[in-house]
């Protein structure tokens, strides 16, 4: 039976070669930049993906939320991040699972730092979240008085272990020189691990971005690797040279539901309920909300000809066609959306369908 044949509805598609391409690839590049790999698991979000990681050597994962902490808890990792600013009203939660996981979690001020040294009653992690350009959260690289701080108010816990200096240089994505970006990141790491490591000598920096991680050679002395993206990439990362189009390993499969060919536009089931809303501006000005790829037995192939997801609603999606697809398609159909943002499209759709016809598990469809 196909895989083809259990898809009646905007399914997730995920390619397995593709994917673990991929993770091998990462791998194999923080080996040999004598490097760790601790990927983000906020993209793929899974068991079965995080059993496909470990063939290729992690040990670690980092995960966006303590929900997905929960979820990734007992699957044999060595520890399991949160990168989030910690949220206190969820300590409790934290307690339970760090009775049975090694955890660790991101701070960014005192009142965090504080609330934790008096309430855990676990041994639990912690990294210092920098701030060295990005502007969205953690502690200057310039404040060298909030840092000495947090890690005094550590000192008076016997709960929280100092762990390291965790940098997401996000502005990568929206910033033409990515180099640049990527040096004074890595520059700030070193920076911080020169002025702490003789009173914390086994201290770790930790540099995570896609783009960054993926695309540069030259990463100093960080100790680890963080990325998330690279898992599955998408058609943003290949905007952005992290990837090519070929190394995305989603696919949303969406069924034709109407076509109009004065306008040369397919209606298709799948909209902001299942992509997310994500964008790429083209350069006539028009939005893409997603490119059209061919699908068949064996996965799904870019076509010659371009044709794209030119507006979406929440359950719509309008595909402006070229003509050879415009002939080679009828109601009843399916075709294939690469993804702007392949982290939002698989958090909506909750599991993911193999080309060998299994369904792989994802936090969001528990």
């Amino acid at each position: 039976m196909s895989y083809l044949d259990q898809v009646f509805s905007p399914t997730l598609l995920i390619n397995e070669a593709i994917t673990r391409a991929n993770i091998q690839a990462m791998s194999d590049k923080a080996k040999r930049h004598g490097k760790k790999l601790v990927p983000h698991w906020k993209t793929a979000q899974s068991h079965e993906i995080g059993n496909w990681a470990k063939d290729y050597g992690i040990t670690e994962v980092t995960a966006s939320s303590i929900k997905l902490a929960e979820y990734l808890c007992g699957q044999g990792w060595e520890n399991i991040h949160i990168a989030f600013p910690f949220n206190i009203r969820e300590t409790n939660r934290l307690n339970r699972l760090a009775q049975s996981q090694s955890l660790s979690v991101q701070i960014v001020n005192t009142d965090t730092l504080n609330f934790l040294a008096t309430n855990l009653t676990e041994t639990v992690g912690f990294f210092i979240e920098i701030d060295a350009g990005y502007g969205r959260t953690g502690v200057s690289i310039h404040d060298f008085q909030l840092i000495d701080r947090l890690l005094e108010i550590a000192k008076s816990s016997d709960k929280l272990k100092f762990k390291g200096f965790y940098l997401h240089p996000g502005h990568t994505y929206y910033i033409q020189d990515k180099a640049k970006v990527h040096e004074e990141s890595r520059d700030a790491l070193h920076l911080l691990k020169e002025k702490y490591r003789a009173q914390y000598p086994d201290l770790k920096t930790r540099l995570g971005d896609t783009p960054g991680c993926a695309v540069m050679e030259e990463f100093g002395d960080v100790d680890e690797l963080g990325p998330g993206n690279f898992v599955f990439y998408d058609l943003m990362q290949a905007e952005l040279g992290s990837c090519t189009k070929n190394d995305i390993a989603v696919c949303l499969a969406v069924p034709v539901v109407d076509i109009n060919l004065d306008r040369k536009e397919l209606l298709v089931h799948g909209g902001g309920v299942h992509l997310a809303k994500d964008v790429l501006i083209q350069p006539d000005g028009s939005k893409n909300f997603g490119e059209v790829v061919i699908l068949s037995e064996s996965g799904w192939t870019i076509p010659s000809h371009y044709s794209y997801l030119k507006s979406i609603s929440q359950e719509h999606g309008v595909v402006k066609a070229s003509d050879e697809l415009l002939a080679s398609v009828k109601v009843g159909d399916l075709i294939g959306i690469l993804p702007v943002h392949s982290c939002m499209t698989a958090d909506c759709m909750g599991e993911y369908l193999s080309l060998d016809g299994k369904i792989i598990d994802h936090c969001e469809g528990q």
